[in-house]
């Protein structure tokens, strides 16, 4: 695998880590203890799947680097995560929101990533599309039901789609790393999945009686480095042991 193999690794590997942190601040505050549960065990997921992504880069780097050194040593602009993943919990229909729009790409990403052309690839996303497939029912689901739950739930849905909407067109929009991944059929082709995700995002809201923008001006910049100021502070609160006690061992 090439350089560029190595970044799109990392980037699938940001993205996870950086969503599963923002998950884990939910634990021991989720609205009721189930869900405390189900959000910290989705996380834990995705920080597990961020990991195996990390040790792969640093084994195929060969620099002696660690997947630590990769999630903890790494500076804000070194991060390709999309901006999706970085935006604040807010209220948990804002979490459940932000959930469905990356949960409904990552599942047909992964299952693309399943017929990847490298070995290691598409054995990475078949297994963890058994954790996916959970993580989009389970957003799915609390879509459709708050969505058209109470008059107060189905306005709170809807404020936060309106004000999530802008940062999902980013994730189906190839930067040079992913469509050179994609000729080598080594990566997903974006443009061909980009339908599916579409009609399962059309079919849940329809579900739900919420309705999705009509603007089509999208936020974008996550993949190749420029951050919105939320990923700083999420790094800074990640990083620190690692940073301020370095090379120690649990």
């Amino acid at each position: 695998m090439t350089d560029t193999s190595i970044k799109y690794l990392l980037q699938l590997a940001d993205n996870a880590l950086i969503l599963g942190h923002r998950l884990g601040e939910w634990c021991g505050h989720a609205p009721e203890m189930e869900l405390d549960i189900a959000l910290t065990n989705i996380a834990l997921d995705l920080t597990g799947q961020a990991r195996n992504l990390y040790q792969r880069a640093a084994e195929l780097e060969g620099q002696g680097k660690t997947e630590d050194d990769l999630a903890y040593l790494r500076d804000v602009w070194d991060f390709r995560n999309v901006l999706l993943v970085e935006q604040p919990n807010g209220d948990f229909a804002h979490t459940i929101v932000r959930q469905f729009l990356f949960d409904t790409y990552n599942y047909c990403l992964h299952q693309e990533l399943a017929h990847s052309a490298d070995e290691w690839v598409a054995g990475f996303a078949a297994k963890s599309l058994k954790e996916i497939a959970y993580h989009q029912r389970f957003s799915s689901e609390w879509v459709v039901r708050l969505g058209d739950g109470t008059e107060v739930s189905h306005a709170k849905m809807q404020a936060a789609i309106d004000d999530l909407w802008t940062y999902s067109g980013e994730l189906t929009l190839p930067n040079e790393v992913e469509k050179q991944m994609a000729s080598q059929g080594i990566g997903a082709d974006l443009a061909k999945i980009k339908p599916a995700i579409d009609a399962k995002r059309a079919e849940v809201l329809a579900t739900a009686s919420l309705q999705g923008p009509t603007g089509t001006w999208m936020q974008s910049g996550g993949k190749d480095g420029r951050h919105s100021e939320h990923l700083g502070f999420i790094l800074s609160e990640m990083q620190f042991l690692q940073r301020a006690y370095p090379g120690q061992e649990w």
